[in-house]
């Protein structure tokens, strides 16, 4: 994959973007060019940037400026590392560039604003939207931002999707360029239209998780269709499957069962420890001759009538599969897919919501069409059509975003963190990172530890 991406890279330098991106592309670091993006004053920060395939530094750089008229400057009060940016880190994702910026969940504090931008002050405390979206074309109208047409001109993935998505804070040059959060300043295109005011009764340890994680664990729920009485099983134990755990019994669901292993297989019984009533499957505990399928159907007569997909389509455990993605004969298995067409009744709904970025090999379309399977793409979560009323969920407490949290690190050992979670060490679930601009620990969420 590193290949593809310097491939990518070239290709795009080649053909161009498509030209009609109403925000600059290709920013991701303000040191690229500091008349241009670094802030007048001189001032530094510090920040988490991409070196290589496993190798992620944290750097020294410029603090970010406004250049556009909607922009707004955040003072970084809280950021995170999740699923996706490990492969960003592995060099799944393609079109990273050295020194880029990564991180695309993150909460702050206003610290300036553009001329047009009306709805926001310094001091304000405001979440961040994975996406960027310009709030007016045919998809932003519906509130459907991570597909936004305006955001990102990158042309590789246009060619390869057939259409493009929004662009994205700190996920490549394929969806834009755009610098990430996991640093002390972030630069937010369109302040007005993707940052949400978090209210007093909301810390940033609940508040942060909006960004992403809830809005994508509902989406995944919502869009697959959970309802009343449902049966589901969940590929991934990680802070997407625990939370559509707990979502999907907010909307009704039976049962519950959540599927991992290997060196994951602690998160099974941190999910049931934080949410008994799920039930759990760890795949390297079957006995040989039975399948992750088999077990399921046996568990519930004729499969689950639901499955979701929130691990992602690096992870091969056959050898065909490994090959097949060391040699580029494919970009993503489809062993945990074709797992989820055989394990659901006839009839039966398989949302994905775990990364895939291109093509896969043995795919079982047959199942899908003789049984009339319902495989759903559930996309990049659309953050603005969902986070307002899952900010009313949490001030409720129909939602505790809490559960999935268990450390709180400084930003200062972002790159020991990478190498933890990627190795599913220290039982890391969900991270609260810090800033020196961040508030003291809200009560009842983890205190800071030091790898030091």
């Amino acid at each position: 994959m590193a290949l593809a991406s310097q491939a990518a890279n070239l290709l795009e330098k080649a053909i161009g973007h498509t030209g009609d991106a109403v925000t600059e592309q290709n920013l991701t670091n303000p040191d690229r060019d500091r008349e241009k993006y670094a802030d007048p004053s001189g001032e530094k920060m510090k920040a988490l940037a991409w070196m290589g395939k496993n190798d992620v530094q944290l750097v020294e750089t410029y603090k970010p400026k406004i250049i556009e008229d909607r922009d707004v400057i955040l003072k970084v009060t809280g950021s995170t590392i999740c699923g996706s940016d490990l492969h960003l880190y592995r060099g799944a994702v393609i079109e990273l560039q050295k020194g880029d910026i990564l991180g695309h969940e993150f909460c702050g504090k206003v610290d300036s604003v553009g001329p047009n931008v009306k709805n926001l002050k310094p001091g304000d405390r405001v979440v961040a939207s994975f996406q960027i979206a310009c709030g007016e074309c045919m998809y932003c109208q519906k509130k459907l931002s991570s597909q936004c047409e305006r955001t990102n001109s990158n042309k590789v993935e246009n060619i390869m999707y057939g259409g493009r998505t929004a662009g994205m804070f700190g996920y490549s040059h394929f969806t834009g360029g755009f610098a990430g959060g996991q640093a002390e300043y972030a630069r937010v295109p369109y302040g007005d239209v993707n940052l949400l005011k978090l209210p007093e009764d909301i810390p940033d340890e609940q508040g942060l998780y909006l960004s992403d994680v809830l809005s994508t664990s509902w989406n995944c729920v919502v869009d697959t269709g959970v309802k009343e009485g449902d049966v589901v099983a969940i590929w991934g134990a990680g802070p997407i499957g625990q939370m559509c755990a707990e979502m999907s019994f907010i909307r009704g669901a039976k049962r519950v069962i959540v599927i991992d292993g290997g060196p994951a297989a602690w998160r099974l019984d941190l999910v049931k420890s934080k949410t008994p009533k799920v039930e759990t499957l760890n795949f390297t505990d079957l006995p040989k001759g039975t399948t992750v399928t088999t077990k399921l159907k046996e568990m519930e007569h004729g499969g689950p009538d639901v499955a979701l997909e929130c691990a992602a389509g690096e992870y091969a455990k056959s050898w065909t599969h490994q090959l097949e993605l060391l040699t580029g004969a494919e970009t993503d298995t489809s062993e945990i897919l074709n797992e989820m067409i055989t394990s659901v009744k006839n009839y039966g709904r398989c949302g994905i919501t775990g990364v895939y970025v291109g093509f896969t090999n043995h795919f079982n379309i047959g199942s899908i069409m003789e049984r009339g399977i319902r495989f759903i793409g559930n996309g990049q979560a659309p953050v603005h059509l969902y986070w307002e009323e899952l900010l009313k969920m949490l001030q409720d407490g129909s939602l505790n975003s809490g559960i999935m949290l268990s450390h709180r690190v400084d930003i200062s050992e972002m790159d020991t963190l990478y190498q933890k979670f990627a190795a599913r060490a220290d039982n890391i679930q969900k991270v609260f990172v810090q800033t020196k601009f961040s508030d003291p620990p809200a009560p009842g969420t983890p205190e800071l530890i030091s790898w030091k």
